[in-house]
């Protein structure tokens, strides 16, 4: 019986990637080309979400400020999600619902990009970073699930907005890490160009 559910998890997982991978590819696709933009034009991206989402977040950072997959010069992002005194001192000193939001306010300058990512699009905190992210004239990527929440009614037709067709929150953020890795892979892509030959790691594992 156990054995059973944990393939069917598997199986739904993949059923679920495999939809997405026409329906999502474009707006991956644009999600790509504004970052791409905003990193080779000076920018950077600030990265924000809540709970599992906030590990998303500074997984993504990590691996811009460092490496993906291939060796290319370092990239700049933040995690918003962070640093602990900064968000438990907004949280006391003003509002939960500000964690974000100052930080983007502080940190966020025209042609930078806010990669929000939210399971249901509804909470608070992610809300007020966008409308933070707007005021400072930034663009948004938007990674959301089921219809996107009230935070897809802020979007505007400059942001991206990559919303995965699942009602649950596991299947939601497992389809939200591959969009960040092809984000991460389509930079890099375009960047360094597409690789020809064997990464020394795929040499010793092949």
């Amino acid at each position: 019986m156990l054995l059973q559910r944990i393939q069917q998890q598997f199986i739904d997982s993949a059923d679920l990637k495999y939809q997405c991978a026409q329906s999502l590819a474009p707006v991956v696709e644009a999600a790509i080309g504004a970052v791409l933009a905003c990193v080779t034009g000076g920018g950077k991206v600030l990265s924000c979400g809540n709970g599992p989402s906030a590990a998303a977040a500074q997984h993504f950072a990590a691996s811009f400020v460092g490496r993906y997959d291939r060796e290319r010069p370092e990239l700049a992002a933040f995690s918003l999600s962070a640093d602990a005194a900064v968000l438990t001192g907004i949280a006391n000193d003003f509002d939960a619902r500000a964690i974000f939001a100052r930080q983007v306010r502080a940190l966020g300058q025209a042609g930078d990009v806010l990669l929000a990512l939210s399971t249901t699009g509804n909470s608070a905190n992610m809300i007020a970073a966008i409308e933070a992210a707007h005021e400072r004239d930034m663009s948004v990527v938007a990674l959301t699930g089921a219809r996107g929440g009230r935070l897809a009614q802020l979007l505007r037709d400059t942001d991206v907005h990559v919303c995965v067709p699942h009602e649950l929150p596991a299947r939601i953020l497992e389809v939200q890490h591959l969009v960040l890795h092809c984000i991460c892979d389509g930079v890099d892509a375009q960047l360094l160009g597409l690789p020809d030959t064997l990464t020394n790691e795929q040499e010793n594992l092949a």
